[in-house]
């Protein structure tokens, strides 16, 4: 499938309502759709999804809530989390999904406990820009993050700007002018990597909004195990329990490239990359 027609195989679909909705903070932008079971009633972990677009405000959650859907389907409780975009930078995004996190967490309960009773968390996954967003919550002191998921993700955000990508999107997300790399490196996934917390990135080989060199810079980073494309993921930690292995200090980033795989493919229902996603969520690549 060409990147054209992944972009409309995704956008196409028509958006699910969740279960309910609820606030985390003042405002339209802070709140979190939930979808799924979450009474005891979960086969995986709780999963906060955060929609990418650039950080702009033209883009919002539902061209994910299809994926939010596909996921509660197979009996994991999702929280699809908005934040506000545009004006306010990157700190005030990081700050608004620290906090759905929490909230999620909150809702969820005794469910977001994992198998061995640790403390209540969440993993965190992200699409493109929210896969930015994850990797900086997540090495937040103090927000509930048992392990970030990031698919296709702004990963690496001082390439990202010397790519121009979308236009010139990560000066608009800090802002231009002086200071403007201390802004960025501020900012940057790969300069802020979150202690103790296992990383999985999957990243399209034929990625053309974002591309799969920046996943890779972010993983020499990161120290990261990366396999060959189309390969399996058999690193120690690969698939222990995700608080288990922060715990036990064994948190792993692990880079898994999808050949012949577009931006959008991973998040769009129904692909073979989304089963690959789904497959992660529910407990490792040799399922």
């Amino acid at each position: 499938m060409s990147a054209p027609d992944e972009e409309s195989a995704l956008l196409g679909l028509a958006p699910v309502a969740p279960d309910r909705t609820v606030a985390y903070g003042p405002g339209p932008d802070r709140v979190i759709d939930l979808y799924g079971p979450w009474a005891g009633a979960a086969r995986g972990p709780l999963v906060v999804l955060l929609h990418g677009g650039f950080w702009r405000a033209a883009y919002d959650r539902r061209h994910l809530s299809p994926l939010a859907a596909e996921l509660a389907g197979h009996g994991l409780p999702v929280a699809l989390a908005e934040y506000r975009r545009a004006a306010g930078g990157a700190a005030r995004m990081v700050e608004d999904v620290s906090a759905a996190v929490s909230a999620a967490v909150d809702e969820a309960g005794d469910g977001a406990a994992d198998e061995a009773g640790c403390a209540a968390s969440a993993v965190l996954l992200g699409h493109s820009a929210g896969g930015h967003l994850a990797l900086l919550a997540a090495a937040r002191p103090g927000v509930p993050v048992a392990r970030v998921v990031a698919v296709s993700p702004v990963a690496d955000l001082a390439r990202a700007h010397e790519l121009g990508l979308s236009g010139g999107a990560v000066a608009e997300l800090v802002g231009g002018g002086p200071g403007l790399a201390a802004r960025i490196a501020a900012a940057d996934p790969a300069r802020h990597p979150p202690a103790g917390v296992p990383v999985t990135i999957l990243h399209g080989g034929d990625d053309p909004e974002v591309p799969p060199e920046l996943s890779r810079r972010y993983a020499a980073a990161a120290g990261a195990v990366a396999t060959a494309p189309g390969a399996v993921a058999t690193a120690p930690g690969a698939r222990t329990g995700a608080v288990g292995a922060a715990a036990a200090g064994h948190a792993r980033t692990i880079l898994h490239e999808l050949p012949g795989v577009g931006h959008y493919a991973p998040v769009t229902p129904g692909t073979p990359a989304c089963r690959t996603l789904l497959t992660e969520l529910l407990g490792g690549w040799a399922v």
